[in-house]
């Protein structure tokens, strides 16, 4: 049956954990690329978000590296939207013309809207960029927030608010009718109505809770969650995990509410399901559509 599907992918999608340069991100993409060609082979509608934890982090260092040009962090957002919408739509467009398949391809770089009296501002946990020494996280202290991660150093922490609404989702609209739509990047730039005019907030907004935001907005039958693992776990990585098949979203909040998923990995794809509040699924993107037909992964449903 053909499907609208919402997909987002992981950062394991675009790059490997160790090896960020363009060539490994090429490389992944044209992957990446083959099994969304598949998925359009079958005549789904496919939109596509993705991460972009590593690529905006290194964007931010070669910012500060030269004072002169530094741009703020939702400016670097907006630069890792394009670079790695560029890449993907290019694997895409030539993996499509190698199969024969007529479809378009195109990114817009997408401004999300935020809540400037969300909590996260008065208390942010996000990390964004390497880790440093006591001393060296001293430099941030006037700009930055920053969190010691036992065992590994201090991170530079920034509000991670909800998103609200999607400033360009009439054009994403319009666009998906005939194309194939790459946006809302790493969660989409955060920006906050001032007034009558937006403007950009340093903060993250995480890209699975815009990605289930998108899909309610396109009427999506299916939000398709890509990540390094193949489904969802409970008490994962212990003598007692045990994995989800097919549950409920009731089930799915109660497992969330115990603490069954940490907040820093599988806590926010559970989240995002419940708030799409339809069909999620939730696997590795090996697996992707052996799991969209019900033999892998993790389904999430009313």
């Amino acid at each position: 049956m053909q499907k609208r599907i919402a997909l987002a992918l992981g950062g394991n999608a675009i790059t490997t954990k160790h090896n960020f340069s363009y060539t490994e991100q090429q490389a992944q993409l044209m992957k990446t690329a083959k099994v969304i060609a598949n998925l359009v082979k079958k005549g789904h509608s496919i939109i596509i978000t993705h991460g972009n934890g590593p690529q905006v982090g290194s964007i931010l260092l070669q910012n500060e590296a030269d004072s002169k040009a530094e741009m703020p962090l939702d400016v670097c957002g907006a630069e890792s939207q394009a670079q790695i919408g560029y890449m993907l739509q290019q694997a895409l467009h030539n993996e499509f013309t190698k199969r024969g398949i007529k479809k378009k391809v195109c990114t817009v770089v997408t401004q999300v809207l935020v809540d400037k009296k969300d909590p996260a501002f008065k208390n942010p946990e996000k990390p964004i960029g390497p880790y440093y020494s006591r001393k060296e996280s001293l430099k941030f202290k006037n700009k930055y927030r920053v969190k010691l991660v036992p065992g590994k150093g201090f991170r530079r922490v920034v509000p991670s608010p909800d998103p609200q609404d999607i400033i360009e989702i009439d054009q994403i609209k319009q666009l998906a009718k005939e194309s194939i739509v790459i946006c809302c990047g790493g969660g989409g730039i955060p920006v906050t109505l001032e007034r009558g005019k937006l403007q950009g907030i340093r903060a993250v907004i995480d890209k699975d809770k815009a990605a289930a935001l998108l899909a309610k907005k396109l009427k999506a039958d299916t939000l398709l969650i890509l990540t390094d693992v193949d489904a969802v776990y409970l008490n994962y990585n212990t003598t007692s995990q045990k994995k989800l098949k097919d549950t409920s979203i009731s089930k799915a909040r109660a497992y969330l509410a115990e603490g069954m998923f940490p907040h820093g990995s599988m806590g926010p794809k559970v989240q995002a399901a419940i708030n799409f509040n339809k069909k999620t699924v939730i696997t590795s993107i090996d697996k992707a559509e052996k799991a969209l037909a019900g033999k892998e992964g993790t389904v999430i449903r009313k």
